[in-house]
């Protein structure tokens, strides 16, 4: 009977999956200059990015997965954390908390960076679509680290290192995305609809 009820278990993976994609592309079409920072990122870095993948996370826990359950609370906690980084500093109401240096920032993106890459390795018996998810993650964040080091510099033209950073985050979020859909309609439709080559 106990058999029965796990196999009913939907996969909750597409849905932090999602909930990561969606946050990732449309805080990097603010670095890419599309558009400025305003309550969008922050509501969708709360709810989706935050609050969806924390519950994803605890799902994957209770299924067994220790690499879903670690990257999916993690990766939830980060978008809260970031929220927090830019909203704490204009909170009227506290004093004395000041907004973070570029090189705490750069601290900051590079400890992210370095966990995102350490995950990497756990991908390599899933499949080629999560692998380029997660290190095209890991690149984001060190870019992102090499953003603060340097101070956002003017590569050609008006094109600056944050430009093509933000391009490289569409990029990522994008392949989280397309994964997610993928699981999605492979799952429903019993046949590979997508591909995302698994590892053999």
């Amino acid at each position: 009977m106990s058999d029965e009820l796990v196999t009913k278990f939907a996969n909750p993976a597409p849905l932090g999956l999602l909930g990561f994609g969606m946050t990732t592309v449309l805080l990097n079409l603010v670095n890419a200059g599309v558009f400025p920072l305003d309550t969008m990122i922050l509501a969708m870095g709360i709810a989706y990015g935050g609050i969806a993948q924390i519950i994803v996370g605890i799902m994957e826990y209770r299924k067994g997965n220790t690499f879903g359950t670690v990257a999916f609370s993690s990766y939830g906690f980060f978008w809260w954390s970031l929220v927090i980084l830019l909203v704490l500093p204009k909170v009227t109401f506290l004093t004395g908390l000041n907004a973070p240096t570029e090189t705490a920032m750069a601290a900051y993106f590079l400890m992210w960076g370095i966990f995102t890459f350490a995950m990497f390795f756990g991908t390599l018996k899933a499949n080629r679509a999560l692998q380029f998810v997660f290190m095209s993650l890991a690149i984001l964040f060190f870019m992102l680290t090499i953003r603060e080091l340097t101070g956002n510099p003017v590569l050609f033209g008006t094109v600056t290192f944050n430009t093509i950073t933000g391009i490289e985050g569409v990029i990522c979020g994008l392949s989280a995305i397309y994964l997610a859909i993928a699981e999605v309609l492979n799952e429903a439709h019993h046949k590979t609809v997508l591909p995302i080559c698994p590892v053999s």
